[in-house]
């Protein structure tokens, strides 16, 4: 099945038109291009996240907001609905699930992307063994990484069960042969294993009802948080390749984003996708889809050559 995003079904109608999504944590980055993208197949998809107009949460941007997400995902023609929620508090998430069953009666499509971690990477994760990160900021990753994903889960698949085709959606970072080696410190590894194993043991109890579970990653994404990291726009991007050459084969939210959601699309997806993790490249490959700039990145075939295979090659080479 090779589609892009304006794909209509037979009836003209955009094909995830009446179906009901639920993008936890699309204040920004993924996140917010999957709810977008959604929208753009004609889904209503309820946007949540901690940063609003009147609020920012612990990573500090105000330049996104959860309402900001709710009105992209609206005029890209869907339905987007901003619920602010903090998916670490159970209450939050029930109520957010009681509202989601009373305004809609069931959930179809569920991405679990939640993270924001970010803040606490380079001053306790990178190029620290894991007891030289301060005890609350490796618990607080596997809070903010796994936790949240287990009781957002949780708490919505009694719902999603609902659906004659439930999508449970976990983003994470990396697939599961990429992640075969060590992400450099403990609380990070599991933080981004955990939703692998998380995607394929719901895939397993989704089974009976016609469900799929996935996990999936981008590769290099050029997220607003990683643009302002580098200096520069979504415009002139590439003027960071100089300061990191491998940025030369990143990717925007929307590339993994528009791969989800042809998989969404997909009547057969179960068959092909349930228990296993895929990344932006592979779902590209297997829909047909492009990043917005029309190629077709690779950053995991390019690390996995390059970096741990020896071979030469630019990240040119591998979009």
């Amino acid at each position: 099945m090779s589609q892009d995003t304006t794909t209509q079904d037979i009836t003209g109608r955009a094909p995830l038109t009446g179906r009901i999504a639920l993008v936890a944590g699309a204040t920004r980055g993924a996140g917010r291009a999957l709810a977008v993208e959604l929208g753009r197949l004609g889904a209503t998809v309820y946007v949540t996240g901690r940063t609003t107009r009147t609020r920012a949460s612990e990573i500090g941007r105000t330049t996104e907001t959860i309402e900001e997400t709710g009105e992209l995902v609206t005029a890209a023609d869907g339905t987007g609905i901003a619920v602010p929620t903090d998916h670490l508090d159970e209450g939050q998430v029930r109520a957010l699930v009681g509202r989601i069953e009373r305004e809609q009666e069931r959930l179809d499509v569920l991405v679990n992307d939640l993270w924001g971690g970010e803040h606490l990477l380079v001053k306790s994760v990178f190029g620290k063994k894991s007891w030289e990160t301060p005890l609350a900021d490796g618990l607080r990753i596997l809070e903010l990484g796994v936790r949240s994903h287990v009781i957002t889960a949780a708490l919505a698949l009694p719902l999603l069960v609902r659906s004659d085709a439930p999508l449970h959606v976990e983003v994470t970072d990396g697939t599961a042969a990429s992640n075969r080696r060590y992400r450099e410190n403990l609380f990070y590894d599991l933080a981004k294993n955990a939703p692998i194993r998380i995607a394929f043991g719901l895939g397993e109890e989704l089974a009976q009802y016609g469900g799929t579970a996935v996990a999936v990653t981008p590769g290099f994404m050029r997220s607003e948080q990683m643009l302002a990291h580098f200096g520069v726009s979504e415009e002139n991007w590439r003027d960071a390749v100089a300061r990191e050459p491998a940025f030369a084969v990143a990717e925007s939210p929307h590339y993994l984003a528009r791969g989800v959601a042809a998989l969404a699309a997909d009547p057969d997806r179960a068959a092909r996708w349930n228990k296993k993790s895929a990344s932006s490249a592979d779902l590209a490959k297997a829909y047909g889809v492009r990043d917005v700039d029309g190629s077709r990145p690779d950053a995991w075939a390019y690390f996995e050559d390059t970096r741990y295979g020896g071979k030469d090659g630019s990240a040119d080479d591998y979009r």
